[in-house]
């Protein structure tokens, strides 16, 4: 993939010169007043020409785009609504930034400039949401076409007018190469990601970045008791892989953290098979294993100066053989809790159980995961939204900031305790599901019986995971959703 370069220059608009100049205005604010005047009469009049022909008027991710006549230095000019200046947020730079950089790809602009408004003075958290909204909607996965993609590119992208932001820029790039390493992972067909190939993929990291590695094989899992993992894992013919990776920084860290993700790389239901209309798209059952190493990328290449952090996914197929496990059949997790399937189509939250089971026993102060768990949390909160479970209020609300700086949206759901009756099986502690009425909910506390003290967030990324068609600065997809939060997370703990 074609790398774009950014640069931060001091210079204005009025001053640039390459192939596209995209210039933001807010809504109710196009009259050409002041710099943008000038910079009208040095286009030969085709900025105003363009409000007026295209009937602009600065609405949210409007656009409009012209060639410029007359010999200028400027090829093309990309005019972007931000929507009302009082309403102006990070998420909107970002988006505006995205249709941009696609207007500027459609335009075959290759050197593009960017005249966005600092956000609250803040220039830094500007030029990373510019540059995360530009790379972020440039990205395309061609790996496995016949033919390399011949779309034009942009090559660079200049922000103007913005000064002492390339650490800034920096850091929206190595987080953006996390987002896209989870986009294509959660992409691969389940031929290509498979728990052997997603430990391999582990390695490289652990190689490339200094990172530690423990990989658990099926003995290493059996000693530890974690038959709810293995449970799932026992009618596949690949082998289940448990992926412990670990950053730590130089110093002694300040604050240890978590983050376990759900890794079935494809979810076939087992006996309780799932049918047409959904079976087909179940290689993104592992959207939580991706973020958690995508979110290993970004935090391995940005190195935290004082904050360690474990990734850990129990990685497995849950496929139908002779070897499968049966609904009626009882399980035993490392806790030595018990479990009774009643659906082995619940088998997410059966991987998690030991996975958060191993993770505490690292002695961490904090733990979050993230599952593409329950169709019941599409449901509630549709296909935008992930819900959040905590048992801690400050945990939750670190989690809540960071999502609002990364602009992902969660909504935080009930971990309420009385639901966890349905759950109470006859001979076991639990069954891995409860009744259809408050299904993610139900999940969410069976997870919970997995963690005995520390402050754990759990997320339910079933909806936002995966889009259907260009949204924002998503194509058609895998869009990595989790990773910015998570870095958020840690950046800021």
């Amino acid at each position: 993939m074609m790398m774009v370069k950014f640069q931060a220059v001091e210079s204005s608009a009025l001053d640039w010169s390459g192939d596209g100049l995209v210039v933001s205005l807010f809504e109710g604010e196009v009259e050409l007043t002041g710099s943008l005047a000038q910079l009208d009469e040095k286009l030969f009049g085709t900025v105003k020409e363009l409000i007026a022909e295209k009937e602009f008027e600065g609405k949210p991710g409007s656009l409009a785009a012209a060639r410029v006549g007359g010999g200028s230095s400027i090829r093309k000019v990309i005019l972007v609504g931000l929507g009302q200046r009082d309403n102006l947020t990070l998420e909107g730079i970002r988006l505006a930034a995205a249709a941009a950089a696609r207007s500027a790809k459609a335009e075959k602009c290759k050197t593009v400039a960017v005249s966005f408004p600092v956000w609250n003075g803040a220039a830094a958290k500007t030029a990373r949401a510019i540059v995360e909204g530009v790379e972020l909607a440039l990205f395309q996965d061609s790996r496995f076409k016949s033919e390399p993609d011949k779309n034009h590119t942009v090559d660079s992208v200049d922000l103007l007018g913005l000064v002492g932001v390339d650490e800034a820029i920096a850091q929206a790039i190595q987080i953006c190469a996390g987002v896209n390493l989870a986009r294509e992972l959660v992409a691969a067909p389940a031929n290509a990601c498979t728990p052997i190939t997603m430990a391999e993929m582990a390695q490289a990291l652990a190689s490339e970045l200094g990172l530690e590695l423990e990989i658990l094989e099926k003995e290493d899992c059996e000693k530890l008791g974690m038959g709810a993992f293995l449970g799932v894992a026992q009618a596949s013919d690949l082998p289940p892989k448990f992926i412990h990776l670990t950053y730590k920084p130089r110093v002694t860290p300040r604050r240890k953290l978590a983050i376990v993700g759900k890794g079935l790389t494809f979810d076939s239901g087992g006996l309780n098979l799932k049918t047409q209309g959904g079976i087909e798209t179940m290689k993104m059952d592992m959207g939580g294993a991706a973020a958690t190493f995508g979110a290993a990328k970004a935090i391995g290449l940005l190195k935290p100066p004082d904050i360690e952090v474990h990734f850990v996914s129990a990685v497995t197929e849950n496929m139908i053989s002779g070897h499968a496990m049966h609904p009626g059949d009882f399980l035993t997790a490392s806790n030595g809790k018990t479990i009774e399937i009643n659906n082995t189509d619940a088998e997410g939250r059966l991987t998690l159980a030991d996975a958060l089971v191993f993770t505490e026993k690292l002695g961490v102060d904090a733990i979050v995961d993230l599952a593409t768990l329950t169709g019941a949390c599409v449901v509630a909160l549709g296909d935008d939204i992930a819900g959040l479970w905590s048992t801690s209020d400050e945990l939750a609300a670190e989690v809540n900031q960071a999502s609002e700086l990364a602009g992902e949206k969660l909504w935080r759901m009930p971990l309420e305790e009385k639901y966890f009756e349905g759950l109470k099986a006859m001979h076991a502690d639990m069954k891995n599901t409860g009744p259809r009425a408050g299904g993610s909910i139900t999940a969410a506390l069976f997870l919970k019986q997995f963690v005995e003290k520390t402050p754990w967030v759990h997320l339910d990324i079933a909806g936002p995971v995966w889009t259907d068609k260009e949204k924002g600065y998503n194509s058609a997809g895998a869009t990595g959703f989790g990773v910015r939060t998570l870095v958020n997370w840690v950046l800021n703990a």
